[in-house]
Formats: structure tokens, C-alpha cells, sequence
């Protein structure tokens, strides 16, 4: 049966597949292929790869019949957040307004479900006041046991938006993080090669980070980092690299000796900023109170 969509603000830079996926039916690739290359599925009367990036006010044109839905793929289930958890969230906010939220993301709590983690950042937004009529996006993450600035976009086009943004390094993060040790130097770059294994394959990728000393004692040292690139546990694998592992850090770190389950993560995303239209925005997360305490009796000093 032949069906008119009209493309708006909320689908506009999304993929023709994708789109398709998301709205109509969650079928192969290989569905949605032949069947644009047969002129079932055409864009303002035309055929389209299916890589193309929707405009605003595209009129795709659907003339499907028997649709074989994928129903090997598993349904996504929600967690659903407890009232107490809801109440808290307001006390996370640092910014809200009609398009974007900024939070101060407490440790233990992922940004998105999975396998090993129900509880998340994302579903527990989903009902929250602050998202009463908007659904929640994730343009960036932050590892589960590392505190601070998380942004969550409400609509797809500040999404699309942020994502672009973190792309081409145009959105810049600082972290402070206590690291065991005293660190050698006061300034300078960490640039490695950092490994991971997607599948069987074992992938090299390079990490930039610069650092700068804030404070440091026989034993520990307070830095603020600044990382270029965006790769996977980053800070933490870096650090690890130079004999400085993150205190708390359960994963990274150099013997079984140095893990004091005691401690959290000492790791904390501390500012953020960016540009949107030469407009600059800075937003900055308070470090959490044993982040705090913890530099207190140390004896380090205050940032």
C-alpha cells in the first residue's frame, strides 16, 4: 500500500535507512536495498541511496506490501526508575532549557543500559518533569563509576547536532583526576596507542591527552585533564600506561595491592564548553563531597 511521510525538524540529518528502520518496520538492510533500488521507497519522487540524509520537508514515499518484519531482534526493555531515584534526579540538573540538559552524573550509574547494567541515566530522565514532553538523546557517555558533566539533548536536531560537534572536536572536557604517585611532570601531552577488541579483531587507536599538575605529594597527585580524543576508558588506560593509575579504579590499575575497594573512582568530568551560533557556553559539575574529602585528607591542595 502506498503511504506519504512528511519529513520534519526532529528527522532531518538522519539516515533514509535508518528512518525507515525507526518509523515503518525494523527489517534487514537488505530489504531496504532491494526495494530501493526497485522504486519502492523514493524521496521527493525520486530514487535515493540509502545513506542519504534527510532534509526537512522530504517527502519519502512508501509503496510496500507484506513487509516481513525482523523478529529475531530483541526488544529493548526500559528500566523503570523508582520514585526516590526520579525525586533525586532534580538535584543532578545544571542546566535545562528547551533543547539540551546538563547533570552532575553521580557514580555507579550508567549512561545506557546494558548486559551487565539496567539502571541508567537515559530511562531515569525519560520521567522526570524536566523531560515532560521530549524524549532523551545520548550525544556522549562517561564510564559508569565517573562522576560529572553529562549532556542529554531533547530533541534529534540538538542531538545530531552535539553529536557533529563532539566529531570534529568542537566540544572540550576537563577532568580532575587523583592518580597514585607523585606525577614528574607540572605540564605537558600524553599521546599513545591505545588497543581493543571489537569481535576477534584486536584495534589500534591513538589517544591524546594533556595534563597539567595541580597538586602532588609522595603518594598521590591531583591533575586536571584535558583529552583531544574521545576513546574508551581513555584517562584511566593512559594513566595506567605511565604507573599513575586513578585511585578506586578496580579495572586499571597496578597490582591487587593498590585496590582500595573503599575508595570510588577518582575521577570527575569537572567542565565543559562549547560553541553554538559563536554563542560560547561553560558549564561546570561540583566534584562529589568524597572526591572532595578525599583531597582534604590527603592533604592536597584545593583545585
Amino acid at each position: 500500500m502506498k503511504k506519504i511521510y512528511l519529513i520534519d525538524d526532529t528527522s532531518a540529518n538522519t539516515r533514509l535507512d535508518r528512518w525507515f528502520k525507526r518509523h515503518i518496520c525494523d527489517v534487514p538492510q537488505s530489504l531496504i536495498e532491494k526495494n530501493i533500488r526497485k522504486g519502492n521507497i523514493k524521496i521527493n519522487t525520486k530514487k535515493n541511496k540509502s545513506s542519504y540524509k534527510l532534509q526537512n520537508r522530504d517527502e519519502i514515499v512508501v509503496n510496500i506490501s507484506n513487509l516481513i518484519v525482523n523478529n529475531d531482534k530483541k526488544t529493548k526493555v526500559k528500566y523503570k526508575p523508582t520514585k526516590k531515584e526520579i525525586n533525586y534526579s532534580s538535584s543532578m540538573f545544571v542546566e535545562d532549557n528547551d533543547n539540551y540538559v546538563v547533570i552532575n552524573k553521580p557514580a555507579g550509574i550508567a549512561v545506557q543500559s546494558g548486559t551487565k547494567s539496567k539502571r541508567n541515566i537515559i530511562d531515569i530522565l525519560r520521567d522526570t518533569i524536566e523531560f515532560k514532553g521530549s524524549t532523551p538523546f545520548t550525544v556522549h557517555r562517561i564510564d559508569k563509576e565517573t562522576t560529572g558533566i553529562l549532556i542529554v539533548a531533547k530533541n534529534r536536531k540538538f542531538a545530531q547536532l552535539f553529536t557533529s560537534l563532539f566529531r570534529i572536536r568542537k566540544i572540550h572536557k576537563t577532568y580532575l583526576g587523583i592518580v597514585l604517585g607523585e606525577f614528574p611532570k607540572k605540564k605537558g601531552t600524553l599521546i599513545d596507542e591505545l588497543y581493543h577488541y571489537e569481535k576477534d579483531k584486536k584495534v589500534k587507536t591513538k589517544a591524546i591527552t594533556h595534563f597539567t599538575l595541580i597538586d602532588s605529594n609522595n603518594n598521590y597527585s591531583l591533575l586536571k585533564l584535558n583529552p583531544e580524543t574521545g576513546r574508551k576508558h581513555q584517562l584511566r588506560k593512559q594513566l595506567l600506561l605511565y604507573g599513575h593509575p586513578i585511585i578506586g579504579d578496580s579495572k586499571y590499575r597496578l597490582t591487587q595491592k593498590y585496590n582500595n575497594k573503599k575508595n570510588p573512582l577518582m575521577l570527575h568530568a569537572h567542565k565543559i564548553n562549547f560553541s553554538i551560533n559563536s554563542i560560547k557556553y561553560n558549564y561546570t559539575a561540583e566534584p562529589s563531597l568524597e572526591f572532595h574529602n578525599f583531597v582534604k585528607e590527603k592533604y592536597l591542595k584545593i583545585f
